[in-house]
């Protein structure tokens, strides 16, 4: 089932959905799949305005436009996947950030970039499926790296011993940068599961979303498992022509 925010689900004048393995584009945004603006994710900060159905971006992990019909997407498989939306569906903007986003600041440029524009008070933001503080295990230089870089509290940068909570770094740089109605949406792509069918292996674990880390755990173990190349869900919205 696709993940829905709830507060961009209020805004009538656009069309959003965060994807899944059963979903990998979500449905709501199939109709307007050829608007899509391309770009390839390289875990920067650059922002690119589209102002054309179809455009080419280039390396971008962060797109913004204001004209209607026009499909923005991040592709993630662990990173997160944040989708805004001007209260009034005037604007929307769409940002692939992994760990090494958030500390070059991503998030804080897509803020800016909404700043020239508009006042942030006046857009939402959500938070997608991501690796979330439960699995996402990462080097004690690496969080120490996030604390002393960050203004925040330890605590909410890793709640668990050498775990990072990017949900909660990100959701603490949209508040710092003005935008406070945020909601997280869906659960961690490493390892949220789905009820099994009537039909299936009952002793295997059937998982929600794509997970590069889980992936690479499964091929250290078994090299033939299959990589994720062409299977990371999309995250986006389109404001609707």
């Amino acid at each position: 089932m696709t993940d829905f925010s709830p507060q961009l689900s209020r805004i009538t004048t656009i069309c959003h959905g965060f994807g899944n393995k059963s979903a990998l584009l979500p449905y709501a945004l199939l109709p307007y799949q050829a608007s899509q603006a391309n770009k390839k994710q390289v875990h920067g900060t650059t922002i690119v305005d589209v102002i054309a159905p179809g455009q080419e971006c280039g390396d971008a992990d962060g797109l913004y436009t204001t004209q209607p019909g026009i499909l923005l997407t991040v592709l993630t498989a662990d990173c997160l996947p944040v989708i805004f939306s001007q209260r009034q569906g005037k604007g929307i903007a769409v940002v692939h950030a992994g760990w090494r986003g958030l500390l070059d600041g991503i998030i804080l440029n897509m803020l800016e970039r909404i700043a020239r524009d508009d006042d942030p008070a006046n857009w939402v933001a959500a938070i997608g499926p991501a690796a979330r503080s439960c699995c996402y295990e990462v080097n004690e230089e690496l969080v120490e790296r996030f604390v002393n870089e960050l203004p925040l509290a330890k605590n909410i940068i890793s709640p668990r011993f050498c775990h990072l909570n990017l949900a909660a770094i990100a959701e603490h740089q949209l508040r710092d940068g003005g935008i406070h109605h945020i909601d997280r949406v869906g659960s961690c792509t490493i390892c949220s599961t789905v009820p099994h069918g009537e039909d299936e292996d009952n002793d295997k674990p059937q998982f929600k979303y794509t997970s590069f880390r889980r992936t690479s755990q499964q091929q250290s173990i078994d090299p033939s498992h299959p990589g994720i190349k062409g299977r990371n869900q999309y995250s986006g919205l389109v404001i609707l022509p």
